[in-house]
């Protein structure tokens, strides 16, 4: 264990790097302008900015791997950056747009998504010395932060009107919020590198995703992220009832 911390410190290089860190001064300054937007009741603005910092922070960790220009200043700048574009601006961005006449109980729920994304950041740093893992534990702090966007920008664009019931998203807020903290295992999509050779036939069905995405971006965005939630509950369920259905077998044997 001291040799694998002691060959990741070698690894991380003292100093900034320009480019990595670019990306992430890109995604708090989404972040920020997302909070401005919000507080100046453009929602559907402060949406856009945060899924476009979605973008931004998947960008700057595989540029600073690819480039060889990984730092423990980057580490740290990142987790900061995303509880600004991710913890912040999403909780405000709900509070403002829907949770406001509800007063306490909703300012609380924000704060409590803000709260649960920082231990959600706290806990991945933390854990960052261990075996590098397919999963990840709890609900990734982007895609619970581009649940709230993709839900405003839906909500928005097919005139959804739950403004009668307000509890609806406040649910919702404690979900994502529990999410983040809980021990669910979610797919890390790490083996999916961009900056790899990929075949003919994948480039196409990577153009053929993205064109289907831009002809109803409210809807199928607000879906994939939705389903993406939604695995990690239902695929522990599973896992469950498998590992249930081999004890029940190994016990049946023994019998």
């Amino acid at each position: 264990m001291d040799e694998h911390k002691q060959s990741r410190k070698d690894k991380l290089r003292r100093g900034i790097y320009i480019l990595p860190n670019a990306f992430t001064s890109l995604n708090i300054f989404c972040g920020f302008f997302a909070i401005i937007a919000a507080i100046g009741d453009r929602f559907e603005s402060a949406a856009i900015a945060i899924l476009v910092a979605v973008i931004f922070d998947s960008l700057d960790g595989k540029i600073a791997r690819v480039t060889h220009t990984t730092s423990q200043f980057g580490i740290e700048y990142d987790s900061l950056s995303d509880l600004v574009s991710f913890g912040l601006a999403p909780s405000l961005l709900m509070y403002m747009w829907v949770l406001k006449p509800m007063g306490r109980i909703g300012w609380l729920a924000a704060f409590l998504f803000t709260t649960c994304g920082a231990l959600r950041l706290a806990r991945f740093n933390a854990m960052a010395d261990e075996t590098p893992s397919a999963h990840f534990t709890g609900l990734p702090i982007p895609a619970a932060a581009a649940m709230n966007a993709t839900t405003v920008l839906f909500c928005t664009k097919y005139s959804i009107t739950f403004f009668e019931m307000p509890v609806v998203f406040l649910v919702g807020l404690y979900a994502l919020s529990f999410l983040m903290v809980s021990t669910i295992k979610y797919e890390s999509f790490k083996k999916a590198e961009l900056f790899q050779k990929m075949s003919f036939n994948n480039l196409v069905k990577f153009i053929l995703v993205f064109i289907v995405i831009a002809q109803k971006p409210q809807l199928l965005l607000f879906c994939i992220i939705l389903l993406y939630i939604a695995s990690g509950p239902v695929m522990s369920v599973f896992a469950m009832v498998k590992a249930w259905h081999e004890k029940k077998t190994i016990k049946t044997h023994k019998l």
